[in-house]
């Protein structure tokens, strides 16, 4: 993690996303006050579960997986997070520690909010809080989604569905697979690192997807629709 400091050329002198854009200036001038920009360079821990928490982190740019650590270094992968997300919400009110960990896929651009600023915007600007929470509620939608996948699918259900969820990112972010291991990909799907692999093995000679290299290609998203609806 690197701090930038306002004479480095990626230094960032406004806050532009839209969710800012519903701040008061006397907001603004609050959470300008209380930010820092760092730079994440790839596989640096954005976050780490169980460390206390006294910021909230902004994306500016790049891209990093968020994902929840188990016993004997098993761990979960929940999802993509790219520009314009909050990381670490659920500390400002719920929490004082991340409830998750989250690591730079990419070299990562943030801002680092301290968590009382957010808090004090909260409580002030309804329509901002309104953003954060339709924000929440729907990774939290996605979340269930996640946990009814690895409760109630088979592997094939579950590894076609994570398919499925890393391809809509590849439309912007045409690499999102190459940026992924094999391990990766099948933490996604909840499943071992070695039965990820033959499962892809399989996808692959049954002709619903390709596997140039790193990258993986979906060729038949219809029938992976169906095997991750009923796998």
């Amino acid at each position: 993690m690197k701090t930038i400091l306002e004479d480095d050329s990626r230094f960032v002198c406004e806050i532009n996303a839209l969710c800012f854009q519903m701040l008061s200036q006397d907001e603004l001038t609050l959470i300008r006050n209380s930010k820092t920009q760092v730079l994440f360079r790839k596989g640096d821990n954005i976050t780490k579960q169980g460390v206390f928490a006294s910021y909230v982190l902004f994306v500016i740019n790049g891209l990093s997986k968020q994902y929840i650590e188990g016993y004997n270094n098993k761990s979960h992968n929940l999802r993509i997070i790219g520009p314009g997300e909050f990381i670490g919400l659920s500390s400002v009110f719920s929490a004082n520690v991340f409830q998750y960990s989250v690591t730079s896929l990419t070299d990562s651009h943030c801002f680092l909010i301290e968590k009382e600023a957010i808090a004090t915007v909260m409580q002030t600007n309804a329509k901002f809080t309104t953003n954060i929470v339709k924000r929440y509620c729907l990774h939290n939608s996605n979340l269930y989604e996640t946990i009814g996948s690895v409760l109630y699918k088979q592997m094939n259900g579950r590894m076609a569905s994570a398919l499925l969820y890393l391809n809509q990112i590849k439309n912007d972010h045409p690499d999102i697979f190459t940026l992924l291991t094999r391990k990766e990909v099948s933490e996604f799907a909840g499943v071992s690192t070695e039965n990820g692999i033959k499962l892809l093995k399989t996808f692959e000679k049954d002709g619903l997807i390709k596997l140039p290299e790193k990258d993986i290609l979906l060729l038949n998203k219809t029938m992976l629709a169906e095997i991750a609806k009923h796998g």
